[in-house]
């Protein structure tokens, strides 16, 4: 019997002992609409703190706790250095902030913009500026070539950072 309550102290012990989530070794470099999403997720961890402190903190929910400081700890440090980057230099180039539309050598044409980390999402048309994707394109302009993933890709158009496309399939 003794071992039963040792078990379910254990794993109530082990949620509020969760792993800081990882903080990538590149500068934080954000768009202005990335700036906004990691204030707006920080207002939100802010909130879920508060608010498993309301309810009783550690004694009460100690998952929700430990969620909640984990994410206000991951969140803040973001926020700390997060670096305001717009793009410089050639409007013709490939760059932070700038969308990029690419066809791949199977004739698919792929429209994507460059991002910080933290609002990078592929699914949605954008992808960080530390992927080997925008590595790649850094510094190119239309009609230049790169090697992505084993395979060619050629610039196609360059414009200012507006919001880019969901890729092709």
């Amino acid at each position: 019997m003794a071992v039963a309550f040792t078990r379910e102290e254990d794993y109530e012990s082990q949620a509020a002992d969760l792993p800081d989530r990882p903080i990538s070794p590149h500068p934080n470099l954000v768009t202005a609409s990335g700036l906004a999403a990691i204030e707006a997720a920080l207002a939100d961890a802010r909130g879920a703190y508060s608010e498993a402190q309301t309810q009783g903190g550690i004694s009460a929910d100690r998952t929700a706790m430990a969620r909640a400081t984990r994410d206000l700890r991951y969140w803040s440090a973001r926020r700390a250095s997060a670096q305001l980057t717009e793009p410089d230099g050639a409007p013709e180039t490939v760059q932070f902030g700038r969308t990029v539309e690419v066809e791949r050598e199977d004739g698919r044409r792929q429209t994507f913009r460059i991002v910080g980390e933290d609002e990078a999402d592929p699914a949605r048309g954008s992808v960080s500026y530390a992927s080997p994707l925008a590595s790649a394109l850094r510094g190119k302009a239309v009609g230049d070539t790169a090697m992505v993933n084993g395979g060619e890709v050629e610039v196609m158009a360059v414009r200012p950072g507006a919001s880019a496309a969901p890729p092709d399939a």
